[in-house]
């Protein structure tokens, strides 16, 4: 009898440790099912840049990346529980938090976004303009001073070209005039 009550226990433990487990994986399979799915997406922005939205949670986060900004790199907008943050990262690595104007980080330059957060501009941009400014006159005056050379050696060349046509004109006549005074003396000298 022992050997069958030893059994009786033994079965009924086994039932009950295998009734834990089930319920254990229904609640977590419940648990996860009321887990929200993620969701993302992507869109074009303006300014060459582009927005990535992900909803995970009921916390959604916008990150709009900026392609070629000098100064800003990304905003991440994250809207949690109706309270909305706005965070600018800069080229460099730096994050300030965007207090004035959060609702146009999805829609502003660049350049707003980051004179609004105080990312200073990089003088050497300006030096850069200034030089290419500069350059830019220089050759154009240049050219200007080119051409105006061009046109003085063209109107220059075609005055000497006149005179020397006007030149070998009066050298002609006088050598034509000459010889027919020399054939007027040759044939005074010697008659025919």
């Amino acid at each position: 009898m022992n050997r069958k009550l030893l059994i009786a226990i033994v079965a009924g433990a086994l039932a009950l440790m295998t009734s834990s487990c089930t319920s254990d994986n229904t609640s977590n399979a419940n648990a996860n099912s009321n887990v929200a799915p993620t969701t993302t997406s992507t869109t074009t922005a303006p300014d060459n840049s582009e927005i990535t939205t992900t909803n995970e949670n009921g916390v959604r986060t916008e990150t709009r990346t900026f392609r070629d900004n000098p100064r800003v790199s990304k905003v991440v907008v994250t809207t949690r529980d109706g309270n909305r943050t706005v965070k600018v990262y800069s080229r460099t690595g730096e994050e300030r938090e965007m207090k004035s104007g959060p609702e146009r980080a999805l829609d502003a330059t660049g350049d707003a976004i980051a004179d609004s957060v105080g990312f200073v501009k990089d003088k050497s941009v300006d030096v850069a303009d200034k030089t290419k400014d500069t350059t830019k006159t220089v050759v154009d005056k240049t050219k200007e001073g080119a051409e105006t050379v061009k046109d003085k050696t063209t109107d220059a060349a075609k005055e000497v070209g006149e005179k020397t046509k006007s030149g070998a004109k009066t050298v002609v006549d006088k050598t034509k005039e000459g010889a027919e005074k020399t054939g007027k003396t040759i044939k005074k000298v010697i008659p025919h």
